[in-house]
Order: C-alpha cells, then structure tokens, then sequence
C-alpha cells in the first residue's frame, strides 16, 4: 500500500507508456523510412524520460548525486531536441 501512495506506481505507468510510444515510432520509422519520425523526437522522449526517472528517484528516497545525474542528462537531452527543432 505505500507504494500506491507515494505515487511510484503512476510514474512507472508514465515511463512504460513512453517506452511503449517510442518503441512504436521506432516502428514507424522502420516500416516508412527515415524521415516518418520528425527529427529530434528523439531527444524530446529522452528528456522527458529522465525526467521521470529522477521524480521517481526523488519519490523512493535515492541518493542525490544520481539524482542531479539524471536532471543533468534531461538538461542536455533538452538542449539537443532545441538545436534540432531550431535547426533551419
């Protein structure tokens, strides 16, 4: 029960559903071709997935320089999906 209430569980539903979509783009990609996935799509599920996995790691008590690990790669994940999206 207390894992319900801290609410690991909806982040764990969260992470799957992204695993789920990407492995579905990827998919995607593969049946059409290169360009059926926009670019930087990529970066942008990589962003939100470590997200995720640092509010998950902050929700079980983990140690904080794993979880500053974890922003640090969102923040970078992030910044390559900028360069792609602005990329002309």
């Amino acid at each position: 029960m207390h894992e319900f209430l801290s609410g690991t569980w909806v982040i764990d539903c969260l992470i799957a559903v992204l695993l789920a979509e990407a492995l579905a783009l990827r998919g995607l990609q593969w049946r059409r071709g290169v360009q059926a996935v926009p670019r930087g799509l990529a970066a942008s599920l990589m962003a939100g997935l470590f997200l995720m996995l640092a509010i998950r790691l902050a929700l079980t008590g983990g140690q904080g320089l794993w979880f500053a690990a974890l922003l640090l790669a969102a923040g970078l994940a992030h910044a390559l999906d900028l360069r792609e999206r602005f990329r002309s």
